[in-house]
């Protein structure tokens, strides 16, 4: 039995674009969440109002930070996978040039 991978590694040409888009989306969403911990340190009773379908502000805020960090996620996804075929595209020209 090979215990070999599966795949082919390479060096990663798209590694310093997703560090910067990965550190640049982990601020933003910091931000984010910093919001959601000063609004309960100022404002603790804001929190209780009731804001969307019967639902307080604490629990509307609590899902928009996990909505908002799968969506994150999803476009940082679609971001490297377009770099890294954008990379492997270009590899791929000058090996042929």
């Amino acid at each position: 039995m090979s215990h070999e991978p599966s795949a082919v590694v390479a060096e990663d040409a798209a590694a310093g674009y997703k560090t910067r888009l990965g550190v640049w989306m982990f601020i933003c969403y910091t931000l984010f969440y910093a919001g959601f911990v000063a609004l309960n340190l100022a404002s603790p009773r804001a929190m209780e109002s009731k804001v969307l379908a019967g639902l307080n502000l604490a629990t509307v805020y609590g899902f928009a930070l996990i909505v908002v960090a799968l969506i994150l996620a999803l476009i940082y996804d679609g971001l490297c996978r377009a770099r890294e075929e954008a990379a492997r595209v270009d590899a791929a020209e000058g090996d042929t040039n």
